[in-house]
């Protein structure tokens, strides 16, 4: 164990459930190390915030709560204010010059070490920030060739350190970071018993858990920047994901979220493009895992073995989160991606004939450049004829270093604004009514909360109705339809289930809606 024992660190996570992913790796090895991990920054004495770098609000959502957490300073225990994660990858020195509020921006490759780097903090002796560079550049073109390079780049998120693995270290700041993880030295609860060795804290006590199963991308979509900074596509080993599946259920763990950046390109670096449909049973026959849900599917790549896969294997819900961003074929190749309205709806049909139930979500970018009144309608045709569970609307805006920055026919701000305001209306409308048509639907809830006791005016009715309207007021869960935070929630009357425990799966019918949350009953 190293001497910092009596020093303490706090992860504030930003954006994506990928980085709640980076973030308990990062908690892992700092807790292995002899860090006190604790939930308020204003308890601790170095704050790190893992930053999202994905649009231009989430970089200024980062740099509102650098600032936040840097303005804390000396009115509690909080000492240092680290930044880490996309934003930090992503600009490196130019953020540390223009937030001399931070006292360090590190990037993937001080993860590794970052025990010592945060120690040289809190001494006052801060590593340099990182100068940015294409992280695609750092593994072959050819994704079979990757696996064996991949030792010797970060890979946040794919914290293992079993032998032959692809988070073996090479560098001696690695092997070291690497020789503190031995599993003696790692506390209660922080790796399995046996198998490959997992560094990783959980930060919650939630029933579910992201699971990375890879990182990077390879396509080149003009508007977006992240291939730049999370690299070309790396699969995590299967050995690797069961052995943490297996950790995060001990934990107690019921429902894996598989996460990463294009999980339809999984396996395809370890030379077998369906090792997806392969891993699947695996991983919903980890002793505890219930449910196995799969995030972020790229519709071209979608192969109908894999669609078999997540509609037939028990215990896999049929959940499908694929990226559309538009239905307008000729805008869609402008944004360098494939397809338009008639195959996208094809994929739909497709789908609801394996599994009529299944949740479907998406996202879509309005206001690209060179979008037309034609390119508008023909994406509301789609979401009028495809009926999706959850879609959520950004405005485009230029990112740094992407295709589309250097186009013309810019669509003004404010265009792009009253665009993705006309949608959002659209589609809280259509969704409300795909809610509904729920309504009879027996569903699988897997609880996520329940009200610590009712209050006074809470209490049952005269007639024995349950009045409760705050979502806090219900037992909260999920539907097998429905992702984790941003794809709604199913409310139970807690008078109804008695005694019932977060993690518990409930059977339930729908009988109502709350926009595009469900009210169901038990059954």
């Amino acid at each position: 164990m190293s001497t910092t024992a009596q020093r303490s660190v706090a992860l504030v996570t930003l954006g994506c459930t990928r980085n709640e992913v980076d973030s308990e790796e990062l908690a892992g090895r700092l807790a292995a190390e002899g860090w006190l991990l604790v939930d308020d920054a204003d308890e601790a004495d170095v704050a790190v915030v893992n930053t999202c770098g994905f649009v231009e609000q989430a970089k200024k959502d980062s740099i509102d709560v650098l600032l936040e957490a840097s303005s804390r300073k000396g009115e509690g225990r909080t000492k240092a204010v680290v930044a880490v994660g996309c934003l930090a990858e992503r600009y490196g020195q130019q953020l540390a010059d223009e937030l001399p509020e931070a006292d360090a921006v590190l990037g993937f490759d001080s993860y590794a070490d970052m025990s010592s780097h945060l120690r040289a903090v809190l001494d006052g002796h801060a590593p340099a920030s990182h100068t940015p560079s294409d992280r695609r550049r750092l593994l072959p073109l050819s994704p079979v060739q990757r696996q064996d390079g991949a030792a010797g780049v970060a890979l946040p998120g794919h914290g293992t350190t079993a032998a032959g693995a692809p988070g073996d270290p090479t560098s001696p700041e690695q092997a070291t970071a690497a020789a503190s993880l031995d599993p003696a030295d790692l506390p209660d609860g922080l790796a399995p018993a046996s198998g490959p060795r997992v560094v990783r804290a959980r930060l919650d006590g939630r029933p579910w858990a992201p699971l990375k199963i890879a990182s990077g991308c390879d396509r080149r979509c003009a508007f977006c920047a992240i291939p730049m900074f999370r690299g070309a596509f790396v699969s995590r080993r299967p050995h690797d994901i069961l052995a943490e599946a297996r950790w995060l259920a001990e934990g107690g763990v019921r429902e894996l979220f598989l996460v990463s950046e294009n999980s339809t390109s999984y396996g395809k670096d370890l030379g077998d493009l369906a090792l997806l449909e392969k891993l699947l049973p695996e991983l919903t026959a980890v002793p505890g895992i219930e449910r196995v849900r799969v995030s972020y599917l790229q519709p071209a790549e979608i192969r109908p073995g894999l669609l078999e896969a997540m509609t037939s294997v028990p215990g896999v819900v049929p959940y499908f989160d694929i990226s559309f961003q538009h239905a307008s074929a000729p805008l869609l190749r402008t944004m360098r991606r494939f397809g338009g309205r008639e195959a996208f709806l094809g994929l739909v049909e497709q789908v609801r004939a394996l599994a009529p139930e299944a949740g479907i979500r998406s996202n879509v970018i309005v206001g690209f450049p060179g979008e037309t009144e034609a390119d508008l309608e023909e994406l509301e045709a789609f979401l009028v004829a495809a009926r999706l569970d959850v879609v959520g609307v950004f405005g485009y805006s230029d990112e740094d270093g992407t295709e589309a920055q250097g186009y013309a026919a810019k669509v003004p701000e404010d265009e792009v604004a009253a665009r993705v305001a006309r949608f959002t209306a659209l589609i809280e409308e259509l969704t409300a009514q795909r809610a509904e048509e729920r309504i009879g639907e027996v569903v699988e809830v897997l609880v996520e909360s329940v009200p610590a006791a009712l209050s006074d005016e809470d209490a049952d009715d005269e007639d024995g109705t349950y009045d409760g309207d705050d979502e806090e007021d219900h037992v909260v869960g999920r539907a097998a339809h429905q992702g984790p935070d941003v794809d709604g929630v199913t409310l139970i009357d807690p008078a109804l289930l008695p005694g019932v425990e977060v993690g518990s799966i409930v059977r339930a019918v729908v009988v109502g809606t709350q926009g595009i949350d469900l009210v169901a009953e038990p059954c």
